[in-house]
Protein backbone atom coordinates (compact mmCIF):
# COMPACT_ATOMS: atom_id res chain seq x y z
CA UNK A 1 0.00 0.00 0.00
CA UNK A 2 1.40 3.17 -0.87
CA UNK A 3 2.16 5.69 2.16
CA UNK A 4 0.05 8.54 1.97
CA UNK A 5 1.33 12.26 0.82
CA UNK A 6 2.33 14.36 3.69
CA UNK A 7 2.92 17.56 2.06
CA UNK A 8 -0.39 19.23 3.00
CA UNK A 9 0.43 18.54 6.35
CA UNK A 10 4.15 19.07 6.15
CA UNK A 11 2.80 22.72 5.13
CA UNK A 12 0.59 23.13 7.71
CA UNK A 13 2.88 22.25 10.31
CA UNK A 14 5.08 24.54 9.28
CA UNK A 15 3.46 27.45 9.65
CA UNK A 16 2.08 26.20 13.16
CA UNK A 17 5.63 26.13 13.37
CA UNK A 18 6.23 29.37 13.32
CA UNK A 19 3.78 30.76 15.57
CA UNK A 20 4.64 28.10 18.07
CA UNK A 21 8.01 29.39 18.18
CA UNK A 22 7.42 33.07 18.45
CA UNK A 23 5.08 31.91 21.88
CA UNK A 24 7.78 29.17 23.03
CA UNK A 25 11.02 31.88 22.39
CA UNK A 26 9.01 34.29 24.47
CA UNK A 27 8.32 31.90 27.51
CA UNK A 28 12.45 30.99 26.95
CA UNK A 29 13.06 34.62 27.06
CA UNK A 30 11.15 34.73 30.21
CA UNK A 31 13.23 31.95 31.78
CA UNK A 32 16.59 34.11 30.62
CA UNK A 33 17.03 31.96 27.88
CA UNK A 34 19.41 34.09 25.85
CA UNK A 35 19.67 32.39 22.42
CA UNK A 36 15.85 32.32 22.73
CA UNK A 37 16.39 36.49 22.74
CA UNK A 38 18.65 36.32 19.57
CA UNK A 39 16.23 34.10 17.27
CA UNK A 40 13.13 36.55 18.15
CA UNK A 41 15.55 39.61 17.50
CA UNK A 42 16.38 38.00 14.57
CA UNK A 43 12.81 37.19 13.11
CA UNK A 44 11.67 40.94 13.89
CA UNK A 45 14.30 42.95 13.34
CA UNK A 46 13.94 43.13 9.37
CA UNK A 47 10.12 44.18 9.79
CA UNK A 48 10.76 46.55 12.47
CA UNK A 49 12.67 48.44 10.34
CA UNK A 50 11.11 48.20 7.64
CA UNK A 51 7.98 50.06 9.48
CA UNK A 52 10.45 52.48 11.56
CA UNK A 53 11.95 53.42 8.19
CA UNK A 54 8.63 53.72 6.47
CA UNK A 55 7.17 55.91 10.01
CA UNK A 56 10.26 58.56 10.50
CA UNK A 57 10.00 62.04 8.99
CA UNK A 58 11.89 62.91 5.99
CA UNK A 59 14.62 64.75 8.10
CA UNK A 60 14.96 61.99 10.49
CA UNK A 61 14.52 58.75 8.16
CA UNK A 62 18.25 58.08 7.38
CA UNK A 63 19.80 54.09 8.72
CA UNK A 64 21.63 55.60 11.61
CA UNK A 65 18.57 56.84 13.30
CA UNK A 66 16.36 53.93 12.12
CA UNK A 67 18.42 51.35 13.67
CA UNK A 68 18.87 53.67 17.01
CA UNK A 69 15.05 53.36 17.22
CA UNK A 70 14.59 49.58 16.40
CA UNK A 71 17.01 48.69 19.19
CA UNK A 72 15.76 50.97 21.45
CA UNK A 73 12.05 49.04 20.66
CA UNK A 74 13.46 46.29 21.20
CA UNK A 75 15.29 46.91 24.30
CA UNK A 76 12.15 48.64 25.93
CA UNK A 77 9.99 45.14 24.66
CA UNK A 78 12.38 42.77 26.68
CA UNK A 79 12.67 44.60 29.69
CA UNK A 80 8.65 44.75 29.52
CA UNK A 81 8.02 41.11 28.38
CA UNK A 82 7.22 39.98 31.77
CA UNK A 83 3.90 41.64 31.49
CA UNK A 84 3.48 40.78 27.64
CA UNK A 85 0.35 38.20 26.62
CA UNK A 86 0.61 36.05 23.66
CA UNK A 87 -3.02 36.40 22.58
CA UNK A 88 -2.94 34.90 19.19
CA UNK A 89 -1.64 35.59 15.15
CA UNK A 90 0.49 38.93 15.12
CA UNK A 91 0.65 39.64 19.05
CA UNK A 92 4.41 40.06 18.89
CA UNK A 93 4.44 41.82 16.21
CA UNK A 94 1.54 43.83 17.30
CA UNK A 95 3.43 44.45 20.68
CA UNK A 96 6.50 45.79 19.19
CA UNK A 97 4.92 48.43 16.93
CA UNK A 98 2.48 49.49 20.04
CA UNK A 99 6.42 50.31 21.61
CA UNK A 100 8.05 51.84 18.68
CA UNK A 101 4.99 53.99 17.79
CA UNK A 102 5.26 55.42 20.93
CA UNK A 103 9.17 56.03 20.45
CA UNK A 104 8.06 57.54 17.10
CA UNK A 105 6.06 60.05 18.48
CA UNK A 106 8.57 61.35 20.85
CA UNK A 107 11.29 61.67 17.61
CA UNK A 108 8.63 63.12 15.50
CA UNK A 109 7.84 65.86 18.33
CA UNK A 110 12.38 66.02 17.97
CA UNK A 111 12.54 66.88 14.34
CA UNK A 112 9.79 68.90 13.91
CA UNK A 113 11.92 71.76 16.29
CA UNK A 114 14.74 70.66 13.70
CA UNK A 115 15.74 73.48 11.37
CA UNK A 116 14.94 72.50 7.69
CA UNK A 117 17.97 72.62 5.67
CA UNK A 118 17.70 74.03 1.98
CA UNK A 119 19.45 71.18 0.60
CA UNK A 120 16.39 68.91 1.58
CA UNK A 121 14.26 69.85 -1.19
CA UNK A 122 10.96 68.27 -2.59
CA UNK A 123 12.93 66.87 -5.82
CA UNK A 124 14.81 64.72 -3.27
CA UNK A 125 11.59 64.23 -0.88
CA UNK A 126 9.75 63.05 -3.71
CA UNK A 127 11.86 60.47 -5.24
CA UNK A 128 11.78 58.68 -2.08
CA UNK A 129 8.18 58.02 -1.07
CA UNK A 130 6.65 55.98 1.51
CA UNK A 131 4.76 52.65 0.62
CA UNK A 132 2.18 53.98 2.48
CA UNK A 133 1.60 57.09 0.42
CA UNK A 134 1.98 55.21 -2.31
CA UNK A 135 -0.43 52.89 -1.43
CA UNK A 136 -3.05 55.69 0.12
CA UNK A 137 -3.18 59.20 -1.07
CA UNK A 138 -2.01 61.53 1.63
CA UNK A 139 -5.57 63.52 1.36
CA UNK A 140 -7.27 60.55 3.05
CA UNK A 141 -4.60 59.23 5.21
CA UNK A 142 -6.63 59.64 8.47
CA UNK A 143 -9.64 58.15 6.56
CA UNK A 144 -7.45 54.98 5.46
CA UNK A 145 -6.06 55.23 9.51
CA UNK A 146 -9.94 54.88 11.15
CA UNK A 147 -10.76 52.10 8.42
CA UNK A 148 -7.69 50.15 9.46
CA UNK A 149 -8.43 50.71 13.36
CA UNK A 150 -12.22 49.33 12.64
CA UNK A 151 -10.69 45.92 11.14
CA UNK A 152 -10.30 42.83 13.41
CA UNK A 153 -6.80 42.36 14.86
CA UNK A 154 -5.92 39.22 12.25
CA UNK A 155 -6.96 41.57 9.21
CA UNK A 156 -5.29 44.75 10.72
CA UNK A 157 -2.20 43.04 10.50
CA UNK A 158 -2.23 41.33 7.20
CA UNK A 159 -3.48 44.68 5.88
CA UNK A 160 -0.06 46.42 7.69
CA UNK A 161 2.35 43.58 6.55
CA UNK A 162 1.20 43.85 2.58
CA UNK A 163 0.45 47.52 2.41
CA UNK A 164 2.91 49.12 4.95
CA UNK A 165 6.03 46.90 4.55
CA UNK A 166 5.19 45.95 1.00
CA UNK A 167 5.64 42.01 2.50
CA UNK A 168 4.88 39.13 -0.36
CA UNK A 169 2.05 36.87 0.50
CA UNK A 170 3.81 33.70 2.01
CA UNK A 171 5.69 35.61 4.37
CA UNK A 172 2.35 37.26 5.58
CA UNK A 173 0.62 33.87 5.72
CA UNK A 174 3.69 32.69 8.23
CA UNK A 175 3.13 35.74 10.38
CA UNK A 176 -0.75 35.61 11.23
CA UNK A 177 -0.64 32.04 10.75
CA UNK A 178 -2.65 31.95 7.23
CA UNK A 179 -2.78 28.48 6.19
CA UNK A 180 -1.88 29.34 2.73
CA UNK A 181 -0.55 32.12 0.78
CA UNK A 182 -3.68 32.79 -1.19
CA UNK A 183 -5.61 32.31 2.08
CA UNK A 184 -3.63 35.27 3.03
CA UNK A 185 -4.25 37.25 -0.16
CA UNK A 186 -7.72 36.24 0.35
CA UNK A 187 -7.68 38.08 3.98
CA UNK A 188 -6.43 41.07 2.73
CA UNK A 189 -8.13 41.43 0.10
CA UNK A 190 -11.57 41.28 1.78
CA UNK A 191 -9.90 43.38 4.69
CA UNK A 192 -9.48 45.73 1.71
CA UNK A 193 -13.10 46.16 0.15
CA UNK A 194 -14.17 47.11 4.13
CA UNK A 195 -11.69 49.91 4.64
CA UNK A 196 -13.02 50.99 0.95
CA UNK A 197 -16.41 51.02 1.98
CA UNK A 198 -15.63 52.95 5.26
CA UNK A 199 -13.38 55.35 3.49
CA UNK A 200 -16.22 55.98 0.72
CA UNK A 201 -18.32 56.77 3.90
CA UNK A 202 -16.38 59.36 5.59
CA UNK A 203 -16.37 61.09 1.67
Amino acid sequence: MKPLRSEPMTAIARNAAVLETTHQLVERIRGGDAEARDRLIRRYLPLLTRWAHGRLPNPARDLNETADLVQLTLLRAFQALPAFEVQGPGAFFAYLRQIMSNILKDEIRRTARRPVHDEITAEVVESDPLPLERAVNIETLQAYEQALNSLEPDQREAVILRIELGLPHDEIAKLIDAPSPNAARMKIARALMRMAELMNAHR
